[in-house]
């Protein structure tokens, strides 16, 4: 069923994605449920005393529950979906929510963008994911979204000839940046 919606025939559709390998190999790996989450350590008969999400302490760490239906990284991407006025629930499944962000109406420049978000945010929770789970951090919202925000202006910066925003300019505004 995977496959079916992000490849046809060899042509995947995320590895058009103009972003560095190491983020595209990530996405793939999330979009295939192969991060190393507590839940598939022990399905790999990894030893977990604990399987709760290292987030919000309440669901097991799945990825679909730590990247989209955990009650601390929800609201990133209530507010993300407000930005360009979508509505409705969220996907349940990582791949209807890489779909949701890449495949929106708009083309060219708009809908890159949207494509960098997803996999920036993405990333970015599974940094903080790790840095909470080895090196005894707290959950900081706000430092995600910055860091989400500073990999898309960085892209930006070197992936679009016209781009010459600071990133203070660039992240201080983020919806009406994500709308142009």
């Amino acid at each position: 069923m995977v496959s079916f919606r992000l490849c046809i025939g060899q042509d995947c559709f995320l590895w058009k994605i103009k972003t560095p390998s190491k983020f595209l190999m990530f996405a793939w790996r999330l979009l295939w449920d192969r991060l190393p989450t507590k839940v598939n350590l022990r399905a790999r008969q990894v030893q977990i005393l604990d399987l709760t999400c290292p987030f919000c302490r309440r669901g097991e760490e799945t990825a679909s529950h730590i990247f989209i239906h955990c009650s601390k990284t929800q609201p990133i991407w209530w507010e993300t979906m407000n930005w360009i006025n979508m509505q409705g629930p969220l996907p349940w499944s990582i791949t209807d929510h890489f779909m949701q962000f890449s495949s929106l109406k708009e083309a060219g420049i708009r809908s890159r963008r949207w494509q960098w978000w997803w996999m920036a945010v993405t990333w970015s929770i599974w940094q903080l994911r790790n840095n909470i789970v080895f090196s005894n951090a707290t959950f900081d919202g706000n430092k995600l979204v910055e860091d989400a925000s500073f990999l898309v202006w960085t892209w930006l910066h070197n992936l679009e000839k016209d781009f010459s925003l600071h990133f203070n300019q660039w992240s201080s505004n983020l919806r009406q940046n994500f709308l142009q």
